[in-house]
């Protein structure tokens, strides 16, 4: 039962967390992006964009709301929460994430969900891959403890989140690794604040299927024969949440045109244009403290510009 509530743990962070699993050519692009500038960034004020709890204020708001930028699965040792993201927390009334995580506590949810993450049609991984290409996956799988035989039907995008020795359910399990969703809802909880979602679990399983699953499997080769870049990157993905580097964050992303940067408009754009509405609604009924990926809120068309757009006053808190 452990391993299989760690497994749902794993599955639950790479739908948050696409963004952590680049093959080389993402690793290489970021590496070599030159350092911000104003008009690089469409910047078109002074504000320090680079904070990851930003108050939401005006716009007929009675209490402000705070918008935080979650990484979704961490080094227990790097997992930061500064007093004033303490205060924030306390002072809202609701606490909202991407999906409605304590759905995920019910075996409905769980079946549901496991449904949804194998492939239609009865494909597998077989068919996708290379004989040469499978047979290193196995090999791969073998070493993190998980026979790819049992798995070989799931979304190539799920096997991603299991293919990572830095980020295994074990670890996960052990507490070496932890979420921050995970970790704001057993602090919602121990408030007695009611939590709530932006989407829903089956939405999110099934942004999945708009990535042809050809490009899934191939990214999960990359991604396997990258190992040592594909770590050194998510390492680096750290260092910039650690130092509340939103705008690094984002063109990271968006630099990985062969990748997940690729279908960055469906994965991101349309999502954040989708949650504005709701957010809107959840502000007005009460202060809500929003955590959702950091990856979500820079650039022009990330949630923070979006809010400033419907005229809602943005501050950087740090």
């Amino acid at each position: 039962m452990r391993q299989i509530k760690s497994f749902f743990y794993s599955v639950i962070a790479l739908l948050f967390t696409f963004g952590s699993v680049f093959g080389q050519e993402a690793t290489m692009k970021a590496d070599s992006l030159a350092p911000a500038t104003v008009d690089s960034l469409a910047v078109k004020d002074t504000i320090d964009r680079n904070s990851l709890l930003w108050e939401v204020s005006g716009n007929g708001l009675e209490k402000p709301s705070f918008v935080f930028g979650t990484i979704h699965m961490i080094d227990k040792k790097d997992f930061i929460f500064t007093e004033a993201m303490e205060a924030a927390f306390l002072a809202s009334e609701f606490i909202t994430f991407e999906i409605k995580l304590d759905d995920m506590t019910n075996m409905t949810s769980q079946m549901s969900m496991m449904m949804k993450a194998f492939m239609e049609g009865g494909k597998t991984l077989k068919d996708l891959v290379s004989d040469e290409d499978y047979k290193l996956i196995e090999e791969h799988f073998a070493k993190v403890g998980l026979p790819l035989a049992l798995l070989e039907r799931m979304k190539p995008m799920f096997l991603s989140a299991l293919a990572s020795g830095d980020i295994s359910p074990d670890k996960m399990s052990s507490g070496e690794i932890v979420s921050y969703e995970f970790k704001l809802m057993d602090k919602a909880k121990a408030q007695n604040k009611p939590i709530g979602g932006l989407e829903t679990i089956e939405f999110q399983m099934g942004l999945f299927d708009q990535i042809p699953y050809e490009a899934q499997a191939q990214m999960l080769v990359e991604g396997i024969k990258n190992d040592d870049a594909s770590r050194d990157q998510f390492k680096e993905m750290v260092e910039l949440y650690k130092n509340q580097d939103l705008e690094g964050m984002q063109r990271m992303v968006s630099s990985d045109e062969e990748g997940f940067g690729k279908y960055e408009d469906v994965l991101v754009v349309k999502r954040n244009e989708a949650w504005i509405p709701l957010m809107q609604e959840s502000m007005s009924a009460q202060p809500t403290f929003f955590a959702v990926g950091a990856g979500h809120l820079a650039g022009e068309k990330g949630v923070i510009r979006l809010l400033e757009k419907e005229g809602y006053t943005l501050k950087p808190i740090k």
